[in-house]
């Protein structure tokens, strides 16, 4: 292949280093409007009033909006497709704040200071209630965080709101408590997977107009474009018909960017001016009023006959959602749909949980989206699974996973397509070292080295749910146009679409125009999310890049008088067998402006019936001083199969910075609140992400299988690298001291002190 497979630069590699790209802010007209937003001091309380009347002396004030001045339908900010199962149980503004920084008003002015300053000067009088800080306490609490009556779902999701109950969920195959007294050894444990904030570069920001036919324009950096113009038309009640979305250049998402933050708050200062304006978080903003990933606990049983064959799962979870819903079942749902199907030797499996309101800041969409979590606790628990069993922990999972052409009990007898995982394991232990290395080896007096591993999977797309149209077309000077709706948040999915689409019609890389996120130009597509992209955006294209090739051959021949069958393809001409040929250019010239008059073009929509797991092998070797119970990465190895790899160097550098976000949360990154519900981790000074020293040496290697609905063979990998980290990393730590730290991140506090305990 020329295209598919090989290490092609990023069609904006260069302008991006350059600093050529515009990001939102970029865009922004010099005369727009500064959007501040007052916050609430309180975790939970209700206004009993509001006095504006000196904020709104304030000259450069152009308006100030509370609770009486919007719209009080609720909705939902999750960027999920219709109908979204996330509970609808928002509104712009709310008479009830549910945790500290929560909207009160939105101001908009001249300028920042302005905002600012007018800010300072509204009044707010509040009744304070009993807030629920700890979610393990959420359930039967004193407080319902949503006591309104109009709170909506568009299906049943399990929510009892007087329970504090956001969501709720059950799955089982077979008699799982039948199944553990049949085995030889059931080992359990219970973990807490933090709360871990997003960290992009780029905070959250949304740019406002009215064009010249009254409709409104959002500029926004977000992953979603669709799915915010059905948030707003709801959000501020205008026909979605009303509302464009331009997504520019996007500095990360990381999930992040899934959920609607700011561009209501833009929107409805835009339609109350009918002027532009901008809204632009700050970094304490982005931390402390956005979203974070679903903190959780999480109960696991498994077991096993003597050989270790596992025959039996059980995971009870508990999420913590926040003061809203977004995301909240279907993470949760997540946590099992992807850690059951890893082990297909089972003859029953069951998986329960609630996800509970709190008055804290929203959980919502985080790279791994619950498999995170998921793969935190399961893996944990094999890896004393196998230690109780005296087998090496390889050999466990080699022996339980899933081969091609089986299927597990929660499958509903779906085939599994593609794997190479016990490739990725084989391969994993001998770039590590595992022979020489496990469990552990003294360094010197106080320092000790030892390996530990998990593994885990995850999904490509959301079967029968996703699905993705592209626009193909040839133009009149015999270049072509790709339009799509993904969402290039950094990751390459431009330059892997440009790839295939290349590839398919035999055509140089730079022959191809690619144009995304506008819901004006841009065919229909849910956004950069789920693991999606490559998978069910690449096979449209796939499809599109076909059907565009057959019409060119067809119309190519017409103009040569000879059947199709007769002519060839090889990206600049048409030519038939004989010799004779004529160019693309040409063709388009006809096409568009002679004879044919009809331009070439394709279209093509795809959903998939399912949704493919690419896998991780992950093994970590770490560092740990007895004296202080420090732990250091000295190495870390994941061996990934994602089916085919497009472009091995942008697959490498998703694996590289989804590890990196796993390290951070196994060893550093903790979102804390202090003793009242503010949060305490607001800045990089109190929130530690790793850096390049932190993450220690990270190899990459793939293992490549081949997934027949996937275009040429591919699967996802934006998703599944950042899972292992953590159950790795606690594994070598705890083979390193024999301190099992199930309360993440690993601090040397918890190290030294389990080590004081043993």
């Amino acid at each position: 292949m020329k295209s598919v497979g090989h290490s092609i630069r990023k069609i904006d590699g260069i302008a991006i280093a350059t600093g050529k790209p515009v990001y939102t802010q970029d865009l922004a007209m010099s005369n727009a409007l500064v959007v501040k937003i007052l916050r609430s001091p309180h975790a939970f309380a209700k206004i009993k009033s509001i006095d504006l009347s000196r904020a709104e002396q304030v000259e450069g004030v152009e308006c100030i909006l509370t609770y009486k001045d919007v719209p009080g339908v609720r909705f939902t900010l999750a960027g999920q497709s219709y109908p979204e199962p996330s509970p609808y149980d928002r509104l712009i503004l709310d008479e009830i704040v549910r945790y500290v920084g929560d909207e009160v008003a939105i101001i908009a002015a001249v300028d920042e200071k302005t905002a600012r300053q007018a800010m300072k000067k509204i009044k707010v009088d509040y009744e304070v209630w009993e807030p629920v800080l700890d979610f393990e306490k959420a359930l039967g609490h004193a407080s319902a965080v949503h006591p309104e009556e109009d709170l909506h779902f568009n299906f049943d999701i399990g929510l009892h709101k007087e329970q504090n109950i956001a969501s709720s969920c059950k799955e089982e195959v077979g008699d799982v408590e039948e199944e553990f007294k049949q085995c030889s050894v059931v080992v359990e444990d219970v973990y807490y997977p933090q709360a871990q904030a997003h960290a992009m570069m780029e905070t959250y920001r949304a740019f406002t107009y009215l064009d010249h036919t009254g409709r409104l324009v959002v500029v926004s950096s977000t992953q979603v474009p669709f799915h915010i113009r059905r948030q707003l038309a709801r959000a501020l009640q205008i026909p979605a018909s009303k509302v464009r979305v331009v997504k520019p250049r996007i500095g990360g998402g990381f999930g992040g960017k899934q959920t609607g933050s700011v561009e209501t708050f833009a929107g409805i200062v835009t339609l109350k001016t009918g002027k532009p304006a901008i809204i632009i978080y700050d970094r304490k903003e982005t931390f402390s009023c956005t979203t974070s990933r679903h903190a959780m606990r999480l109960k696991t049983r498994v077991g096993a006959d003597q050989d270790g064959i596992i025959r039996a799962i059980d995971i009870q979870v508990l999420s913590d959602t926040g003061a809203y819903g977004e995301h909240a079942p279907t993470v949760l749902s997540c946590v099992g749909h992807y850690t059951l199907p890893l082990y297909n030797k089972t003859r029953a499996v069951r998986f329960t949980g609630n996800a509970v309101y709190t008055n804290k800041m929203p959980a919502g969409a985080f790279r791994g989206y619950g498999a995170t979590q998921g793969t935190f606790a399961l893996e944990c628990t094999v890896n004393k699974l196998a230690e109780r069993l005296g087998l090496d922990p390889t050999e466990v999972r080699l022996k339980n996973i899933s081969k091609v052409g089986e299927t597990y009990l929660t499958g509903q007898g779906v085939l599994l397509g593609s794997t190479s995982l016990e490739s990725c394991i084989e391969k994993g232990k001998e770039l590590i070292g595992w022979k020489d290395k496990f469990p552990c080896r003294k360094i010197g007096d106080n320092k000790v080295r030892a390996v530990g591993m998990a593994v885990t999977m995850q999904g490509s797309g959301i079967a029968n749910i996703g699905t993705a149209s592209v626009e193909l077309r040839l133009n009149d000077d015999g270049y072509f146009t790709l339009l799509s709706g993904a969402t290039d948040m950094g990751h390459g999915c431009d330059t892997i679409l440009t790839q295939m689409a290349a590839e398919i019609l035999e055509v140089p890389m730079e022959n191809i125009v690619f144009n995304a996120g506008d819901t004006d130009t841009s065919p229909y597509d849910p956004g950069s999310y789920a693991s999606s992209t490559t998978y069910v955006a690449g096979t449209a294209v796939v499809k599109a890049a076909q059907e565009l090739k057959k019409k060119i051959l067809e119309q190519g021949a017409k103009f040569l008088g000879v059947s199709s069958q007769d002519v060839e393809m090889d990206g600049l001409t048409v030519h038939t067998f004989r010799g004779e040929e004529i160019s693309l250019a040409k063709i388009a010239e006809l096409t568009v402006l002679g004879t044919g008059k009809l331009q070439l073009v394709s279209y093509a929509t795809h959903g998939s019936e399912i949704s493919p797991p690419p896998y991780v092998a992950g093994f970590a070797e770490v560092e740990v001083d007895q004296e202080t119970g420090k732990v250091e990465l000295i190495d870390y190895v994941a061996v990934i199969d994602c089916g085919t790899v497009i472009n091995p160097n942008l697959a490498r550098i998703q694996a590289e910075g989804g590890i990196a976000q796993g390290i951070g949360m196994a060893l550093f990154e903790e979102v804390n609140y202090n003793a009242v519900g503010k949060m305490a981790s607001n800045s990089f000074m109190q929130y530690k992400i790793p850096c390049r020293k932190d993450v220690g040496k990270v190899r990459i290697a793939f293992e490549e299988s081949f997934e027949p609905s996937g275009p040429f063979g591919a699967k996802s990998i934006g998703e599944v690298v950042a899972n292992t980290p953590s159950p790795a990393i606690v594994h070598a730590v705890y083979n390193a001291v024999g301190v099992r730290v199930n309360h993440l991140p690993i601090t040397p506090e918890k190290v030294f002190m389990g080590m004081q305990k043993l």
